[in-house]
């Protein structure tokens, strides 16, 4: 391996460690604004239409997942 090589290596490593904490980041700011933070959601905030729930759980299971995944 020549310096080049190595040097090329190092950043890709850096840059994918750095993407990946961005996604985290963002993931995790989404969840808390669905109220997936810590303490409870606003009472207020909780849908009333079954189907606007439903939407919301399928949501939530998609960010979960999303968090799953960004992680590797």
């Amino acid at each position: 391996m020549n310096g080049n090589q190595i040097f090329n290596m190092v950043l890709r490593m850096l840059v994918r460690r750095v993407v990946r904490g961005g996604v985290n980041a963002g993931m995790d700011a989404i969840g808390k604004q669905m109220g997936q933070g810590k303490g409870s959601p606003d009472p207020s905030a909780r849908p009333s239409d079954p189907q606007t729930a439903q939407t919301t759980r399928r949501m939530k299971q998609t960010m979960r997942l999303g968090r799953r995944m960004g992680r590797f």
